[in-house]
């Protein structure tokens, strides 16, 4: 097991099916967000979306600023900003708002943009989306570190750029990249000594990219001088957990299909073979988890196995379960996956083992001491009735 105290949390795109309310999809979110402070869970990660139907929040940060006033404790990444859809200076100064505003609770997850109709519908190419983030991160670290920032690029201009409100968090907020399959984002934490998300840890492809796209950013990291933090690095999986496996198989009959049909809609690349059942070839491919706590337990291992320590696991959330067996998921997550990973119940452990180990000795000695207790009273009231004087009666009409 990991020296690092692993985190926990969510990576909310978020799924929502077509057929809902969309307001009450919103509200559910920023329900669950309060729910997974209360259970101490970690980090939640909010997505960024325009189009495709599913993904309703467009701006992270409207959402994480409504989510922080409702929270205590919870830690807010934008999961992620698309940087090629967004002027770097404008960027920034959001982020910068929200550190203050959240007083050092929010995170600045940045990526390419991940959905092709999102940038078609902007004009921008998607060949140049890769190059365009890596432009944009590099103009806001140098803003976020308070620098005057001048250059132009075929897509944005800064004049003499700055920042007149610097971040609350000095030097300032924790900065990811994600990385999936592609190279892209290894090299960019390696880079500027960021964080990394995987956001596809545990589809197989994702999986298999781990070791080799950390590699990389330890590599490109090394070039610098630098060596990567595994205690920043973020792997994200989907699970859904009950009682049982077949309670959780049941529960998820509720959304999962509308949520793979999703999936395959914006890019065919979950084939279920024909006749097969759709959650049993996901779960059978390793894809995600749909069964108890202990599933969880070995996912999370199986992760360690492959990549080594890594610093936070991140729930993909769904809604392949209905809202009340969705936080009845989380709710078990808390109560025996995070405890399993802190290693909080070692000392109970060993106090227990420690107890039944020695419970012929102690059982002998707490029997002792009661019966020297009884000993001592009775000897005690023997005495007292040797002694007293005699004299009145203490009882009957002689008393009197």
């Amino acid at each position: 097991m990991s020296l690092i105290n692993l985190r926990h949390g969510i990576f909310l795109p978020p799924f929502h099916p077509n057929e809902e309310n969309p307001t009450q999809c919103l509200e559910r979110d920023l329900e669950l967000i309060a729910w997974l402070d209360k259970l101490g869970f970690h980090e939640a990660w909010i997505g960024e979306h325009h189009s495709a139907g599913f993904e309703i929040i467009s701006s992270p940060e409207i959402f994480i600023a409504f989510a922080a006033e409702r929270t205590k404790n919870i830690r807010f990444g934008t999961g992620v900003v698309s940087l090629p859809y967004h002027h770097p200076m404008m960027v920034a100064d959001r982020i910068v708002q929200l550190d203050h505003m959240t007083r050092g609770r929010v995170m600045f997850g940045a990526g390419p943009g991940l959905l092709a109709s999102d940038a078609i519908m902007m004009g921008i190419d998607p060949l140049t989306q890769r190059d365009r983030m890596a432009e944009s991160i590099d103009a806001i670290l140098r803003l976020f570190r308070g620098e005057t920032v001048t250059e132009r690029t075929d897509w944005y201009t800064m004049e003499g750029c700055r920042l007149h409100l610097l971040p609350y968090t000095k030097p300032y907020p924790e900065v990811a990249v994600v990385s999936a399959i592609t190279p892209s984002g290894g090299r960019l934490a390696g880079k500027y000594d960021l964080a990394m998300i995987c956001v596809a840890a545990t589809n197989p492809f994702g999986f298999d990219a781990l070791g080799s796209n950390w590699q990389i950013a330890c590599d490109v990291a090394a070039e610098h001088g630098r060596q990567m933090d595994p205690n920043r690095l973020r792997l994200v999986g989907p699970m859904h957990l009950a009682e049982t496996r077949e309670q959780a198989y049941a529960n998820a009959k509720f959304g999962f299909e509308r949520y793979l049909g999703y999936l395959n809609n914006n890019q065919p690349r979950f084939i279920v073979p024909a006749g097969q059942d759709p959650l049993e070839w996901f779960v059978e491919n390793r894809y995600g988890v749909c069964g108890t706590p202990d599933d969880a337990i070995a996912l999370i291992e199986r992760l360690e196995d492959k990549q080594g320590a890594f610093g936070a696991f991140l729930q993909q959330a769904h809604n392949w379960a209905d809202f009340e067996a969705t936080k009845r998921s989380y709710e078990l997550y808390a109560r025996y996956v995070m405890p399993h990973f802190s290693r909080a119940n070692a000392p109970r452990a060993a106090s227990y083992q420690w107890c039944g180990d020695n419970r012929a000795e102690f059982s002998a000695k707490r029997n002792a001491a009661a019966k020297a207790m009884f000993d001592k009273h009775e000897a005690e009231q023997r005495a007292a009735r040797e002694t007293r004087p005699l004299g009145r009666p203490e009882r009957g009409r002689e008393a009197w």
